[in-house]
């Protein structure tokens, strides 16, 4: 029965996750929402908010979904393990829990694709003929 809504569910994850990861990104960027802003392209940390606007509104759009998720994926895979592995070992221990989160859900992502309500679906269906 619940297979009845995996296109949507899909569609509607990919929005969340995006949405939540382009709004993180964006606050250190531009300093937002309770967040300091980060230096002109200091590495890692500038260039990973940048991959997490730009990547996360493109996850949630549905534009470019499989890339951009595997992109995220893997700069979130970067980010816990030499940031956050280097204190401890569990995620628990070392705050890496939201890096290893985003890094899962994205991966998921990049393997179901967009599901429903994307960009690229949206452009890619025909429009029907004038009559």
């Amino acid at each position: 029965m619940l297979e009845r809504f995996q296109h949507e569910v899909t569609g509607a994850f990919r929005i969340v996750v995006g949405f939540l990861f382009a709004t993180h990104g964006a606050a250190a960027l531009f300093g937002v929402l309770g967040t300091e802003r980060l230096g002109l392209l200091v590495w890692p940390s500038w260039w990973a908010a940048l991959i997490q606007t730009i990547g996360g509104a493109l996850v949630m759009l549905g534009f470019g979904t499989r890339y951009a998720a595997l992109l995220c994926s893997g700069s979130m895979a970067y980010a816990y393990f030499t940031v956050h592995q280097t204190s401890a070992l569990l995620p628990v221990q070392n705050g890496g829990e939201l890096a290893a989160m985003f890094c899962f859900a994205f991966l998921l992502i990049a393997f179901l694709g967009s599901g429903a309500w994307s960009v690229q679906r949206t452009a890619a269906q025909p429009v029907p003929a004038a009559k």
